[in-house]
């Protein structure tokens, strides 16, 4: 800021640079939506996760009742780094929620989420309290208990000392509902601590009649089969739940919905709707082939009325077929068919990881780890009727194995001629806007002139010029790659008046070589001519 010049001598004066760097977004954060047996549900906030371990301890690994988990499986598996996580839950009916519930003497308790999981917790409550704690809280000693619940189906155990029922710090629902994973507080507060639990010696303090649990006939289930109305039914929208809990998620780049059931598949309405979801988000569904397509002529009649077949024609998805073939281990390690989003979306983070979101997810490179093979074995001649429609194969490779060996939206369809015919195209320009959006809300009520014109144009095209030399467009040079235009031509004097100031970007995507064109040609050796 300028100075006061106010005694004879010499003032320092740092001058703003107008530097603003624009750091480019995550692209391969990958939202799944769909049932899992445990974890917080779409009541609560979608839960991020960086390991198929963080999602086996949160939501319970691998369930017959959740197509969802063998997909999350998938992804890490084959490269995925960061999922975010929409558990759905439907209950029976309204007068069964499928949450445990556990009375320890005077203290209601209940699962921390619904699910038969709830079953299995024990409360143990005792007295080994610390006078220091009382003295810190103003309370009496007797008005301190210790907490401790154990998840006997797994094995996990939290411990929660010195708590009251009086307001303080240590208020137990608060305790509960900050720190624990297990349990929260049902109801009110009561008016009297809980009684301690039967002494037992630490290896039988788990034993049947040691700790407080459900009443007996009081099981909760898994509750039943999510449907279409669990993801966009009623006010879901409003409400933000069901597919728009995703509204409560500052970044998704790419949309798993696995199919209700396993072996399954998903209502039309509910692709379509996910497709618009993620146009307005920036993001990319990955669409599932559905189960009756067990051979090439049924895949190809549905690819040439896609829209009808699968519910959308979206430039943000991207259709998938066949169905993938791996080991359940959930069934004797028997091989069954698995819908491909997981594995796929897993593929579309190991390639931005090594080489960019500009490269196409697909290639030799492009190995589908853990899959044994696919439903659908296709030939050459058989992935070229389809290529055409926009569905993207995957494929048995000699000597790589398992690959994705397709690269197109859907609107890939030839018929369409569309700009945005290829996945990393489209995934560029996702790219592109979600970062520029971010970075440039700096922007908003700045003075609308040239001097920010130029700031805009040096910011944006520093970032711009990193792309380029990392070979993300077309062109030799700057000038042929990208361009930024920031001022009096984009932002008129009426543009001023109202308030706006328009940058226009342009970048020549780099395209993937889908066709190989090898001419070869005899030559008549030694005759002279």
């Amino acid at each position: 800021m300028p100075v006061s010049t106010t005694y004879p001598g010499v003032y320092i004066e740092e001058i703003p640079s107008g530097v603003r760097t624009v750091v480019g977004v995550p692209t391969s954060i990958t939202a799944f939506i769909g049932r899992a047996v445990k974890g917080p549900t779409d009541d609560e906030d979608p839960v991020t996760i960086n390991s198929y371990g963080d999602f086996e301890r949160m939501f319970g690994g691998l369930s017959l009742i959740s197509p969802m988990s063998f997909a999350v499986r998938d992804f890490f598996l084959n490269g995925g780094s960061q999922a975010v996580i929409v558990r759905l839950y439907a209950p029976v009916d309204e007068t069964h929620p499928g949450i445990a519930l556990i009375a320890a003497d005077t203290l209601n308790l209940k699962a921390a989420n619904p699910g038969k999981w709830g079953n299995n917790l024990c409360i143990r409550i005792d007295y080994d309290v610390s006078q220091d704690i009382a003295d810190r809280y103003g309370v009496t000693l007797t008005d301190l208990f210790n907490l401790t619940v154990c998840d006997k189906g797994t094995g996990t155990i939290e411990q929660f000392r010195n708590l009251t029922i009086i307001a303080s710090p240590a208020q137990v629902d608060l305790v509960l509902a900050n720190g624990s994973e297990l349990i929260r507080v049902d109801g009110d507060l009561p008016s009297t601590p809980p009684s301690k639990s039967p002494d037992a010696t630490s290896q039988t303090m788990w034993d049947v009649g040691n700790y407080y649990t459900i009443a007996p006939g009081a099981d909760v289930t898994d509750g039943i089969n999510i449907t279409s109305a669990n993801f966009i039914g009623g006010t879901l929208q409003t409400d933000k739940k069901g597919l728009y809990a995703l509204e409560k998620v500052d970044l998704f780049n790419m949309l798993c919905i696995p199919p209700y059931t396993l072996g399954g598949d998903l209502n039309t309405t509910v692709i379509a709707a996910a497709a618009t979801y993620c146009e307005a988000r920036r993001a990319m569904l990955l669409v599932d082939p559905l189960s009756t397509w067990t051979n090439k002529t049924q895949a190809k009649t549905a690819g040439a009325a896609i829209s009808t077949a699968i519910g959308t024609t979206s430039k943000n998805a991207a259709l998938f077929f066949p169905r993938i073939s791996e080991v359940n281990p959930l069934r004797n390690n028997q091989v069954e068919d698995f819908v491909p989003c997981g594995a796929v979306a897993g593929i579309f983070a190991r390639t931005d990881s090594q080489r960019g979101v500009w490269k196409a997810p697909a290639g030799l490179d492009a190995t589908l780890t853990g899959v044994l093979g696919f439903s659908v074995q296709l030939t050459d001649a058989e992935n070229g009727e389809l290529n055409p429609l926009g569905i993207n194969c995957l494929r048995i490779r000699p000597a790589a194995g398992p690959v994705v060996w397709g690269s197109r939206t859907l609107q890939g369809d030839d018929r369409l001629a569309s700009e945005w015919k290829y996945i990393p195209v489209r995934r560029m320009a996702l790219f592109i806007e979600e970062t520029l959006y971010r970075s440039t809300q700096w922007v908003v009520f700045e003075p609308n002139d040239e001097p920010l014109w130029a700031q805009i144009r040096l910011n944006i095209g520093a970032f711009m010029h990193d792309l380029f030399t990392k070979g993300a467009f077309q062109g030799t040079t700057p000038k042929e790659a990208y361009f930024v235009k920031c001022d009096k031509e984009t932002t008129t004097q009426n543009d001023i008046n109202q308030g706006k100031v328009n940058i226009v970007v342009g970048f020549a995507p780099l395209k993937p070589a889908e066709f190989v064109i090898i001419k070869l040609q005899q030559i008549a050796g030694q005759i002279q001519t």
